[in-house]
C-alpha cells in the first residue's frame, strides 16, 4: 500500500477565472468506468477484513482514523491524507471519533498525481 497527501500545501494556485486565494490537487484521471462514493464510519466503527476488488484510493475528508493493511500494522490518517491499495491488497479500517472518506475506484485506476507520498 502507498500513502498520500492531498492537503492544500499540496495543490496549485488556481490563478484563471478570476479565482481568488483558491488552490487544486489533482487527484487522478481515468480512461475506464469508475466509482467514487464516500465512507461513513461511525465513532468505534470499524470496515472489516477485506480485499480490494480493484485498484482503490481511500481519501480522508473528515474526521480521523486508522487503517491496517496485511501487515496489521495501524496508520493514523487525518483530512488530506489517503491511502491507495492495489487490486487484492486486503486492509481494515476504522474511527474512534468518526471519520469521512471519499473512496475511487476502478480496474484501470492509475497511481496519484499527488506529488508528496508519506512513505
Amino acid at each position: 500500500m502507498q500513502f498520500y497527501q492531498f492537503k492544500k500545501e499540496n495543490g496549485f494556485a488556481v490563478l484563471n477565472y478570476q479565482s481568488i486565494a483558491a488552490s487544486y490537487t489533482k487527484i487522478l484521471q481515468t480512461e475506464a468506468p469508475t466509482n467514487i462514493g464516500l465512507m461513513h464510519i461511525e465513532a468505534n466503527g470499524i470496515v472489516g477484513y477485506h480485499q480490494a476488488p480493484v485498484p482503490q484510493l481511500y481519501i480522508v475528508v473528515e474526521g480521523e482514523g486508522w487503517i491496517e493493511g496485511e501487515d496489521k500494522k495501524r496508520i493514523l490518517l487525518k483530512p488530506g491524507e489517503a491511502v491507495f491499495w492495489e487490486e487484492g491488497e486486503g486492509h481494515v479500517s476504522g474511527s474512534k471519533t468518526g471519520m469521512t472518506a471519499l473512496v475511487i475506484q476502478s480496474v484501470s485506476l492509475p497511481k496519484p498525481h499527488s506529488l508528496s507520498s508519506l512513505e
